[in-house]
């Protein structure tokens, strides 16, 4: 049996049960793998290929097994599902879902609350410029946060490439600018190597560049490395 490595992968997933709805609705067949597949899951498909590329990094045999295919995508909304039925108290609220792969391919789960987002904020068809007017019909935009760039910076590595439970760099850079818990506020990890932005603490930045948003780039951990999101994958990708 293969040695069990001392930290885990991990992707946080949106449980939200009006994500039901979705292959029901006019409207959403932009809405991707939600609108083909009736889950309560947000985009499980691309947060199963997030775990997957980690786990095939650091070839960790068993959890590439477990995830691979339609079965591994079946497998982890199944597992899922069995630990919401078992440990949420009240089903028809929103859920923060944070999934954890380990090296032997077992995976643990915990929960968090979030807030109620409307349909059309988890699905825009656009994202307009920083200058533009409100779109008809648009749902508003989700309570303004305040940015701040960490007063340190942070070496590049395997770890700010993908998510794991080595988490250190980010605490570290939210602590520096004094974020608590509850603040709406959030921390730019800057990269050592050439001042580039790496990411942030908990959230996906977008940048307004060149007429159109982008993230920071999501390539290789020994190139420029960012950390792959699953919205950036859905966006941009």
């Amino acid at each position: 049996m293969a040695a069990s490595s001392t930290f885990s992968i991990i992707t946080s997933i949106r449980y939200d049960p009006s994500l039901m709805q979705v292959p029901l609705l006019p409207g959403f067949e932009h809405a991707g793998w939600n609108y083909f597949n009736k889950s309560s899951f947000y985009m499980l498909d691309l947060h199963r290929d997030r775990l997957l590329r980690a786990a095939s990094h650091w070839n960790w045999q068993a959890a590439i097994h477990l995830l691979s295919g339609d079965a591994g995508l079946e497998a982890l909304s199944r597992m899922a599902q069995a630990y919401l039925m078992t440990t949420n108290a009240n089903p028809n609220q929103p859920k923060r879902l944070r999934v954890i792969v380990s090296s032997l391919g077992t995976v643990s789960f915990a929960q968090f609350d979030t807030p109620v987002i409307p349909l059309k904020n988890l699905f825009p068809q656009c994202l307009p410029s920083p200058a533009s007017s409100p779109i008809h019909d648009e749902s508003p935009a989700s309570p303004c946060f305040t940015l701040v760039v960490d007063t340190c910076h942070t070496d590049r590595s395997e770890f700010t490439h993908y998510k794991t439970t080595i988490r250190n760099m980010y605490n570290d850079a939210r602590q520096r600018v004094g974020i608590q818990q509850a603040d709406l506020k959030e921390v730019l990890i800057i990269n050592a190597q050439d001042q580039t932005v790496i990411e942030a603490s908990l959230t996906t930045p977008y940048f307004w560049r060149q007429g159109k948003w982008v993230t920071p780039p999501t390539v290789g951990p020994t190139e420029k490395p960012g950390c792959p999101t699953v919205r950036a994958d859905k966006l941009f990708g």
